[in-house]
């Protein structure tokens, strides 16, 4: 739709919208001001518009009119939606840092935290010893034996190419989870830690749990695993929704020595089985349901199902627990029943080397199998960190982001909240309605992260009408591919605060590219590369462009990141991420499949994937791993191809099968009822959260 200039917008254009004429008056008679004050076309007209003209009350149609009719003519590809001030940015946890530090980190380069900031954002990436030395510093994180550095790059046996990635806090012991748990100056015992909901529960106060009953809930089932008889180092899955069980679950395990492997509550008996094999798993966590509305679906006998080892099953709330279990398994009553209460509330942390795995976690390939990707302790002071610089997260912050422990957002969240001394808000439900605004609203949601298909949800049925955002500072967005309008509008919810888009792995523990707090915002873009990593984008020929040239092509990382990953479990870490890159200044670069633009005006893009990995609702999968299971839906079939395609709108691809006959005469075919069969089977089979766009049937596969 097309939308006029600031500057022809009349009082009737805004009526129309069916605002009141009195407060389209005043909309009309503000506007005008703002007009002769900053211009017609100006990020900082559109900046003192959506300080002083916008609210949630207006119809988005409005807000519309206003951001597009001020960029109508703008000349840059990314108007920025949000722009930063000097007070706010000084109050942020790198704003503060840099005007202590900032003269000694960047000597007479430093001016001010705005405008200093790509320069810190270099420094992190050349000076990484000082860089990280200091944020571990900023987050309080806690060693049993300090490292002997910060960063040991190694030589390769050549003598001329550093080994990709480096040794990063060499001889350091620790344990993340128990970095979580302690006390220091910025954490008290009666530090809110977690809060939450139950999905129906909407009406009644939100729930609270301080690092003290924290603290007693985890030690007393770290003491139970003991009773096990496992070996320390023995992974233990966990198969649940994402409520406060799950996280007592998850810090339990990792503060015993063990490693979590996690497992998306979604997944059907043969991707559960898949995991538990790859992994090695000796026991999983799981839940007898999963309530969602008047829905109970099983997740017990999912488990089952996948033959999976010995279980320990936690009743749904609310429910009795009356399932029948295997010979082998456990009732969450039964496996605290067998801890001593004399020593239920005090446990001793395992210290472990900080290569020590922590986590177990799953990312599709290009070969059918999930590539197992194992975390170490260092890999959560890279989420934590992330969550410190680009979501400014710190005390007195309240955190929620929908989520799960089977990806790696739920992991991440967990430590970026905890480590920051933040509070968690989890809510026990479908994020998708208004029950779960309505916690946004309760809790003091400070920092909300989204998928887009969410927000889109929420915009589609309005369910944010009515309630109170204005606690939230920021948003954050990660998982698949967002748009300007959908994000315009989330904006607009919570008075114009800004998103920061977030894309990263499971591969690295956090984020490669995002943005900050200290630099403008265009909506669906991503305005720096994250703390201590450098992006390249490569030429059709394979070599990196010139770091400031505007273009497109296959991302490439400069491997020197803190805590991504150096081994998987299932597969050769060099071969997938290294083998066939190109070397630059010295070193092999790390491949990463998506591609990418850098614009003109500095910001970056995402463009899908450059491999035949695509991403389905914030799920990447591979292509064969749809094609296995579409190809033997009839024997009529001779192969399909499955492919991810972007709408032309922007937003998360769609996925589409190309299916070929054997029989290229064949007629007999309902491609609505076909599309229908596939859904059905991919969501048994693979994910109940894919969902088949359209079939094309075509002679032949190029």
């Amino acid at each position: 739709m097309a939308f006029r200039t600031l500057d022809r917008i009349t009082m009737s254009d805004i009526s129309d919208l069916g605002i009141s004429s009195e407060d389209a008056g005043k909309l009309h008679s503000d506007l005008t001001q703002i007009l002769r004050n900053y211009g017609i076309a100006t990020p900082e007209t559109w900046k003192n518009i959506y300080q002083n003209l916008l609210n949630p009350n207006l119809p988005f149609f409005f807000h519309q009119m206003m951001y597009y009719g001020c960029y109508k003519n703008f000349n840059s590809d990314s108007p920025p939606a949000w722009i930063p001030d000097s007070e706010t940015a000084i109050l942020t946890n790198v704003g503060q840092i840099l005007e202590r530090r900032g003269k000694e980190f960047l000597s007479s380069r430093y001016k001010d935290p705005i405008s200093s900031f790509s320069d810190f954002q270099q420094f992190s990436v050349s000076n990484p010893e000082v860089y990280w030395k200091m944020v571990l510093e900023e987050m309080r994180v806690s060693f049993s034996v300090l490292p002997s550095c910060i960063l040991k790059e190694h030589m390769s046996m050549e003598g001329r190419i550093f080994y990709p990635g480096g040794q990063w806090l060499e001889g350091a012991v620790m344990n993340s989870a128990g970095n979580c748990l302690n006390l220091n100056e910025k954490r008290s015992l009666d530090d809110v830690m977690i809060i939450w909901r139950n999905e129906g529960e909407d009406d009644f106060p939100v729930n609270h749990v301080t690092l003290a009953e924290l603290r007693a809930e985890v030690f007393l089932v770290a003491n139970a695993l003991e009773t096990l008889g496992l070996n320390k180092g023995s992974a233990i899955a966990i198969d649940m929704p994402m409520n406060v069980r799950a996280i007592v679950i998850y810090l339990a395990i990792v503060l015993a020595g063990f490693v979590v492997v996690s497992i998306a509550d979604s997944f059907a008996p043969l991707e559960i089985s898949t995991r538990l094999k790859i992994s090695n798993a000796k026991a999983i966590f799981t839940q007898d349901f999963i309530v969602r509305g008047d829905k109970k679906l099983p997740l017990y006998r999912r488990v089952v199902d996948a033959h999976a080892p010995s279980a320990i099953v936690v009743p749904t709330r609310g429910s009795t627990f009356t399932m029948e279990l295997r010979d082998c398994d456990l009732s969450w009553h039964a496996f605290l029943e067998r801890v001593s209460h004399s020593k239920a509330n005090d446990y001793t942390v395992v210290e472990q080397p900080i290569e020590a795995f922590t986590n177990i976690l799953f990312s599709s390939g290009t070969t059918g199998e999930p590539k197992a990707i194992p975390w170490t302790h260092a890999t959560p002071l890279k989420a934590a960190a992330d969550a410190w610089c680009h979501m400014d997260i710190r005390k007195g912050d309240v955190v929620a982001w929908p989520t799960n422990l089977g990806w790696m957002m739920g992991p991440w969240l967990v430590y970026a909240t905890l480590l920051n001394g933040a509070s968690m808000a989890l809510y026990d439900g479908s994020p998708l309605g208004s029950g779960f605004a309505k916690f946004v609203q309760d809790a003091k949601v400070t920092m909300l992260g989204v998928v887009p298909s969410i927000v889109r949800a929420w915009k589609n049925t309005n369910c944010t009408n009515g309630l109170d955002w204005s606690a939230i500072r920021c948003f954050s967005s990660t998982g698949e591919a967002s748009t300007v309008d959908e994000y315009l509008w989330l904006m607009g919810r919570a008075y114009y605060k800004p998103v920061i888009e977030y894309c990263g792995g499971t591969e690295i523990g956090g984020g490669f590219v995002t943005g900050s707090m200290l630099q403008s915002q265009s909506l669906a873009a991503f305005s720096t590369p994250a703390m201590g990593c450098t992006l390249l984008i490569l030429d059709s020929d394979g070599y990196p462009l010139p770091p400031t040239t505007p273009g497109i092509g296959e991302l490439a990382l400069d491997p020197i990141m803190f805590g991504a990953s150096t081994t998987l479990l299932n597969a050769n870490h060099y071969d997938v991420y290294f083998r066939g890159m190109p070397v630059w200044n010295g070193k092999v670069l790390r491949r990463h499949g998506d591609e990418f633009e850098r614009t003109a005006g500095g910001y970056y893009r995402a463009h899908g994937r450059a491999d035949d990995t695509m991403n389905l609702g914030g799920i990447k999968v591979s292509s064969i791993e749809i094609e296995r299971i579409c190809n033997g839906v009839d024997d009529a079939v001779l192969e399909t191809a499955a492919v991810g395609v972007p709408p032309l709108g922007g937003g998360p691809e769609q996925l589409v099968i190309a299916v070929v006959f054997k029989d290229q005469n064949y007629q007999e075919v309902n491609v609505d009822q076909l599309r229908l069969t596939f859904n059905s089977l991919l969501q048994k089979k693979l994910n109940p959260l894919f969902r088949v766009s359209g079939v094309v049937i075509i002679p032949s596969l190029p």
